[in-house]
């Protein structure tokens, strides 16, 4: 399966599960919304009801108030008279009036009867029909008159509150603890049964009554209902309500959906892990590859080298003379040792990477060993045109490390300014110590080729070698700096890069100070 297809078929998975994920965001942010508003709309079918409910109290008040200070009563009358005519009449007169004398309302009830003697069995009888009429009659009179009566005093009630009540400040008209107790009922009716804090406040905003546990937990979501609503402006109340664990109250109903997002972010995740590893395989199988054929082609060279030697000293027809049997022997031995470098810096990064390496440490002067090495490089980088420039600034120059391993640092540093120089140009190699209060530095700077941005992030990597295009004549196995790297990280110190392609390249190396005790 070539990278291409890869990248498509990642691509598709990818996106897949991002648009699953995105739905089920959206999924929760639409269900947290709705209840969101069912909640409001609870909230405030709940308020209302509550502030109904004071005013209705408040009525009921003043109606007990007003039938127990009252000192109404009710009289009735009943008389019995003879008309000119003989005729009875029968008189039943209902008033209400105080102690005093004082009347507020009454009515008479009137029947007449004629002469028992004097009037025939069918008058009678008309007489009785017209008595029963004339009684049904009376008697809606008194109903109607009862509800004239009871209707003046619910008037009266009614001014009282209008000219008298809305006077009162809100703490003489509330009941607070009766307050509470309504606003948790028609929570709960609303269905509403988490914790709550509420304040009464004038319409101006003057604070009349806070709940005792009141806490300011909750309050960007605050919802008010106006009290006594049909007083005058100035006259009216707000009540506030606010709830601490409102988000928990909308959480818990979207709390199911959570499994099923942690579960498609963890395959998201194991889908990422899974397509980065495959890229990661296919790069060290590429690596592999191109590792395999640098040491291919580093091992034939010498091998060559040695076989043609040995051939020429087998073969009796080549002349041999002392000087050849030199120059052979020379070959062979310089082949084999090139041999034998290449198999332990092999073998060498074998054993960092099983932790098996043990260094042998000792004190020395990190300025001597710096000016040592660059005596050594002087005739290759002289032979380019180039030279080296060392500038010595380092007065604590004091290190603690492994004589062999940090010199081979240095010398593959070295090594790759020379080899990834500009063709045909001179190279001009500046070496540099120097120190702060903490640290001691050392940085080789040199005016090759560079490293491309792309490349900088890379070339610490193992078997990582960066691209010359149609150039072979610089070889290796993409060890080098992945061993310096190495190397610097065993002694406690840090090493950075900065290039720019096309004009040099700079490594830089921090190690710490000596202490006190250790020089």
């Amino acid at each position: 399966m070539n990278k291409k297809t890869i990248w498509t078929i990642a691509v598709i998975m990818g996106l897949s599960f991002l648009a699953l994920l995105f739905l089920q965001l959206k999924y929760i942010e639409e269900m947290a919304k709705m209840k969101k508003e069912q909640f409001d709309e609870s909230v405030n079918r709940a308020l209302y009801q509550a502030s109904r409910n004071l005013e209705l109290n408040e009525t009921l008040r003043y109606l007990e108030k007003d039938v127990s200070n009252t000192n109404r009563r009710a009289f009735s009358k009943d008389s019995v008279i003879y008309d000119k005519d003989g005729n009875i009449q029968q008189s039943h007169q209902f008033s209400v009036a105080d102690n005093d004398g004082n009347v507020y309302s009454s009515f008479e009830l009137k029947t007449i009867k004629a002469k028992p003697a004097q009037t025939p069995k069918a008058m009678i009888l008309r007489s009785d029909r017209n008595s029963e009429k004339q009684a049904k009659k009376s008697m809606q009179e008194i109903v109607r008159n009862r509800y004239i009566y009871q209707k003046a005093m619910l008037d009266e009630v009614v001014y009282n509150i209008l000219y008298s009540a809305s006077d009162k400040p809100l703490k003489e008209r509330i009941n607070f603890k009766l307050l509470d107790q309504d606003l948790k009922a028609e929570m709960m009716n609303n269905g509403i049964n988490i914790p709550y804090h509420f304040t009464v406040s004038t319409q101006d905003g003057r604070e009349v009554y806070r709940c005792p546990d009141y806490t300011e937990d909750g309050e960007e979501y605050t919802y008010s209902q106006l009290l006594f609503r049909n007083d005058p402006q100035t006259k009216m109340g707000v009540v506030k309500v606010h709830f601490p664990d409102m988000n928990s109250y909308i959480f818990s109903s979207v709390r199911f959906m959570i499994p099923s997002i942690v579960f498609t972010v963890i395959l998201l995740l194991t889908f990422l892990f899974t397509i980065v590893s495959v890229f990661r395989q296919k790069r060290l199988s590429e690596i592999k590859n191109d590792f395999i054929n640098n040491m291919t082609h580093e091992l034939k060279t010498p091998i060559a080298s040695i076989s043609l030697a040995a051939q020429m000293l087998n073969d009796e027809s080549v002349a041999k003379s002392p000087q050849m049997f030199k120059h052979l022997g020379g070959v062979i031995n310089d082949d084999s040792k090139r041999l034998r470098f290449l198999v332990e810096k092999v073998l060498q990064m074998s054993m960092f990477d099983k932790q098996k390496v043990v260094f042998k440490k000792k004190h020395l002067d990190l300025n001597e060993m710096v000016e040592s090495i660059a005596n050594t490089f002087t005739l290759r980088v002289e032979h380019t045109g180039g030279k080296i420039y060392t500038e010595i600034e380092a007065v604590d120059s004091g290190i603690y490390v492994d004589e062999i391993h940090f010199q081979n640092v240095i010398n593959n540093l070295l090594d790759n300014a020379v080899k990834y120089r500009k063709p045909e140009q001179p190279l001009d190699v500046y070496i540099r110590t120097w120190n702060d209060d903490t640290h001691l530095y050392f940085s080789v700077y040199d005016t090759g080729m560079g490293i491309k941005r792309d490349d900088l992030k890379k070339i610490f990597d193992k078997f990582y070698r960066v691209h010359t295009g149609n150039r072979h004549d610089t070889k290796g196995f993409g060890l080098g700096l992945a061993y310096v790297k190495t190397i610097v990280d065993q002694h406690d110190g840090e090493i950075r890069v900065e290039s720019d392609y096309g004009k040099g390249t700079t490594f830089t190396i921090k190690l710490p100070k000596l202490k006190d005790g250790q020089a």
